[in-house]
């Protein structure tokens, strides 16, 4: 017996539903093997996070936003830019520990929780955003260098051309790192992170080593209680603000994803995730309050430089803490000054104890953002083209070597880095890249709100320190720090998005992945399903919902198409078939079909269900779905089936069935529509012979290419293709048999091949012409006879088709019946073109007429009156089935009123493009089924589409508004 092994990862698959299919599967071996770098928690997720969250903000950037917001304030900014990317990090964490993590980060957790329409929107613009945050922190690194070229006066061209030179040759360092494997660009990470913690500790000793004159004339005194409380209140510059400055600090908070988007390449990415961010999250917040606080009770906002300033004595000091200090910097009220907090974005390489530790700081922090970026974007792309959600996209989803790298990805991110670091202007592009990190922020916490909001039972996340509402509201302040980092960058942004979010959903893209979208939809219809079962049932929003006895929805097209045409978007469609036979092997067949004849309606755009049942026999069959179909108040109240066009023919148990199933339905309670069209509905034979031509179509195709497969080994020649050259002169010894066979079964089929069927099975597709459809309202049924036409009329195809009403009266009031009529369907509110009384409706038919029904039913005549009694009774038990005399006198009447209707119908809609007709109801038990069909043939013969109308006598029209 074979042992098999369960791992964690494994197991999470099996639990979330989350299949291995090809590629996939291919890929999870390839991991299997020996020699692929996958890293832990720490080196493949925290140290990441915090190099990408370190950034130059901290060394250039945060002792400015001291000196504007204060120490309080300036604390408050950090805390709240903390606040969002914690909140995120939690929302993260839920969703990573929620089943097995590929490759793909952000993208993969969005796109599993809320779908490709939204994944595929945010991973394509999160991709570039990583793409072109290469390009910025590359011109940041270069942007230093040229600083210090400008020191030493060694300048190469210009500093514009200087930045452009040193981000290209940095940007082509970087990609060879990237590309020599995930193992190489690890330890660059980790070499990186260590110059930028020695850098920071060189900072804090600095505070510490006491300051000498230079120093302090450049606003340096080290710890004092009065620079504390003296920086500790804001000090706005002109057109600064809270806001203002928030939004210029937020981006160093940003980062937080460097480690989940290389979620392909952690060991575990359900433990590595969650741990390695929030530690990440906390160390960077730790050390940016640290440097803020440090920093803000250490150097004064404003100072000259000038070591000459020192204050003179009897001087008033007025609560400066420079003042208190010796230095007189109160000139800098009135002219601009070089050096303080507000002035001077060198502050932290002043105050640290060593100077150019702080420049490498610089370099490490740039240079490693930089990094893992550039690993990111590429992954993260890798991971959106392997979905195959944008089709043109599919060359980039290709990986190289035992990590599966994504070379060609890899080129194209640095094909857009390189095009914006020779742009070396990315002011203008900076916000909007923040916007798009911020964007995929909001949605990674929303789908951890929609996930936890629909209640799914697969929502089962490991990592439990997590809300709902916290999630919500985390989303919601992402959105509104896009809005106050910059507003234009974030509506760009919120345009982008929703148009590829419009893309997506219109491209539909073949994929299940269990999202919570999918959830949500389920518990909402759930919802409204119970919600209607407390509301009672009326007239105003009564709609046809139709059971149509199609068999396989494609096997009678027409009737569908023309049941489709009065449901769509406004009732119940449910396509019926009956399986009749031994119930193991109906079962089977069913099961085997239900997901196949679904989704060939959903291909076909058909809203519709499909429903199935396995019977002994098909009325039987056909009465558990008129019981049982539907749910609450979305229960089938018209029965819709095709006309049994070959009655005369068919086996006197399915004419009992047909006949039995229109009385079954009326005594539920539901209307009967009968659709007749002069082809017939049914072509499966068709669809067979089709079938059966593209399997020996496909044959054909494959033993041509096995024949070039061997004439091609043949014309490599040598003593391989002397060997071959036997096998391939059998092969095409056969060959012309084989071509000679399939073209014998094409020129057969062919002449089956009913060209007229296939085009009436399509014809209530395409737009109707100009034209009528005639409504011959002959009973009152409720009114559903004038309402299904009147809803055909209202659908694009149908438009161009005007009502006419045609209906009985006397002949000596056929003037007052007609203002009385369209006076009822004025206050009905149905447009009609025309009103016709028909007069004599009532008179016998034209004797032509009447000999066609009575050789019609002819052969189905018992004839007993022509026989003496005892031979009567004994045809009555043997033929209950036929026609009697006695039957047929005391329906006379009604037998002349079918015949007549029909010569009414030749001559009055013949030309019409469907005809809608009171359906006659034959009484249970009085009248035969035989008798009951030739009604119905004789009645719609000869006619373009009828459709047989009989409402369940419940009111579906009103006056009333």
């Amino acid at each position: 017996m074979q042992n098999v092994a369960v791992t964690p990862s494994s197991a999470d698959r099996v639990a979330n539903g989350d299949g291995i299919p090809g590629d996939e599967q291919a890929e999870n071996k390839e991991d299997d093997q020996a020699g692929v770098v996958k890293f832990g928690w720490v080196k493949g997720v925290l140290v990441r996070c915090m190099l990408n969250i370190w950034g130059v903000m901290l060394f250039i950037r945060l002792s400015w936003i001291v000196g504007e917001a204060g120490i309080g304030l300036g604390v408050l900014i950090i805390l709240l830019s903390t606040m969002v990317t914690s909140i995120t990090g939690l929302s993260t964490s839920a969703i990573a520990t929620n089943g097995f993590v590929r490759g793909g980060g952000a993208y993969y957790l969005i796109s599993r929780s809320l779908g490709p329409e939204f994944g595929g929107s945010i991973g394509l613009i999160f991709a570039f955003a990583n793409a072109v945050a290469v390009a910025m922190y590359v011109v940041g690194f270069a942007e230093t260098v040229v600083d210090l070229l400008k020191e030493s006066d060694s300048m190469m061209v210009d500093p514009t051309n200087d930045i452009r030179i040193i981000g290209s040759i940095t940007v082509v360092i970087l990609l060879g790192i990237s590309v020599a494997g995930m193992e190489w660009e690890a330890k660059a990470q980790v070499i990186l992170l260590v110059i930028l913690l020695i850098a920071i500790a060189n900072f804090f000793i600095g505070t510490v080593i006491p300051s000498n004159n230079e120093k302090k004339s450049r606003g340096f005194f080290n710890y004092q209680a009065s620079i504390f409380a003296e920086n500790f209140g804001p000090r706005f510059t002109k057109g600064e603000g809270f806001f203002s400055v928030f939004a210029i600090f937020f981006p160093a908070a940003t980062g937080i994803l460097a480690g989940a988007n290389i979620s392909g390449d952690l060991e575990d990415p359900q433990d590595a995730i969650p741990r390695g961010t929030m530690l990440a999250i906390f160390i960077t917040t730790v050390a940016y309050l640290a440097v803020a606080i440090c920093v803000g009770a250490c150097v004064v906002r404003d100072a000259t430089g000038n070591m000459n300033d020192t204050i003179i004595s009897g001087m008033n000091c007025n609560g400066s803490a420079a003042c208190g200090l010796g230095y007189d910097f109160s000139r800098c009220r009135h002219e601009p000054c070089q050096y303080g907090l507000m002035n001077n974005f060198q502050v932290m390489s002043m105050v640290s104890g060593f100077g150019p530790l702080i420049t490498a700081g610089i370099f490490s922090a740039t240079l490693s953002s930089a990094l893992a970026s550039l690993v990111s974007a590429p992954k993260v792309f890798q991971a959106l083209c392997k979905d195959n959600i944008y089709k043109a996209l599919q060359f980039f989803a290709k990986g190289y070597g035992k990590n599966n790298e994504p070379l060609r990805g890899y080129i194209l991110t640095f094909l857009i880095a390189m095009a914006f670091i020779l742009i070396a202007e990315l002011n203008t592009i900076a916000p909007i890249i923040s916007n798009f990190f911020l964007a995929s922020y909001a949605l990674i916490n929303f789908s951890c709100f929609h996930a936890s909001y629909a209640k799914s039972p697969g929502w089962r996340p490991a990592y439990g320190i997590y809300n709902m509402w916290v999630s919500l509201f985390g989303a919601v302040l992402c959105c509104a720090v896009m809005f106050v980092i910059n507003w234009w960058a974030a509506v760009i942004t919120y345009v982008i998005e929703f148009f590829l979010y419009v893309y997506v959903t219109y491209k539909k893209p073949d994929v299940n992945w269990g999202s919570s979208t999918q959830a949500l939809s389920y518990v909402s219809a759930l919802d409204n399903a119970l919600e209607l079962t407390t509301v009672e049932d009326h007239v105003k929003n009564f709609r046809p919902q139709c059971i149509v006895l199609t068999g396989g929805p494609m096997t009678r097209p027409a009737l569908l198409d023309i049941t489709h045409a009065f449901t769509k978007n406004s009732g119940l469609c449910i396509c019926c078939e009956v399986f009749v036979g031994p119930r193991k092997l109906c079962v089977k067949e069913m099961n085997g079909g239900m997901a196949k004849k679904q989704a060939w309606l959903i291909k076909n755009k058909i809203k519709a269900f499909y429903a199935a049942v396995a019977a002994d026999c098909f009325r039987d069959g056909v009465r558990s779905l008129l019981q049982a179909s539907g749910l609450g108040r979305m229960k089938p109240n018209t029965l819709v089936i095709g006309y049994k066009k070959n009655w005369r023919k068919a086996p006197l148990t399915e004419i009992e069935n047909y006949v039995g199933i229109i009385h079954d339905a009326f005594d539920f309670e539901i209307g009967v529509v009968i659709v007749r069209i002069s082809q017939g509905f049914d072509i499966s034979q068709v669809l067979q012979v089709q079938e059966e031509l593209e399997r020996l179509e496909q044959e054909r195709l494959a033993l041509e290419a096995t024949i070039k497969d061997n004439e091609c080994e043949e014309e490599s020649g040598g003593i391989r293709g002397l060997f071959k050259k036997a096998g391939k002169l059998n092969i095409t010894k056969t060959t012309p048999k084989k071509d000679g066979s399939i073209n014998t079964i094409q020129s057969m089929h062919v002449g089956e091949f009913n060209q007229k069927l296939v085009e009436a099975s399509t014809q209530f597709k395409k737009k109707q012409e100009k034209g009528t459809i005639d409504v011959w309202w002959l009973f009152d049924d409720g009114g559903l006879t004038l309402l299904i036409p009147y809803i055909l009329t209202l659908r694009k195809k149908w438009k161009d088709c005007k009502l006419r009403i045609y209906v009985g009266g006397k002949i000596n009031r056929i003037e007052e019946e007609k203002i009385a009529m369209a006076s009822l369907l004025s206050k009905f509110r149905i447009k009609f073109a025309d009103i016709h009384i028909i007069g004599d409706i009532n008179i016998k038919p034209n004797k032509e007429s009447w000999k066609v029904f009575e050789e019609m039913i002819e052969p189905y005549r018992l004839h007993e009156s022509c026989k003496d009694l005892t031979t009567a009774e004994k045809l009555k038990r043997e033929t209950p089935w036929k026609i009697t005399d006695a039957e047929l006198e005391a329906v006379k009447e009604k037998s002349y009123r079918q015949v007549r209707l029909n010569e009414l119908l030749q001559e009055h809609s013949r030309a019409a493009n469907l005809i809608v007709l009171s359906l006659p109801v034959a009484r249970k038990g009085s009248i035969s089924d035989l008798l009951y069909m030739a009604w119905l043939e004789i009645l719609t013969k000869n006619l373009p589409p009828v459709l047989l109308v009989r409402g369940n006598h419940k009111n579906v029209l009103t006056f009333y508004s």
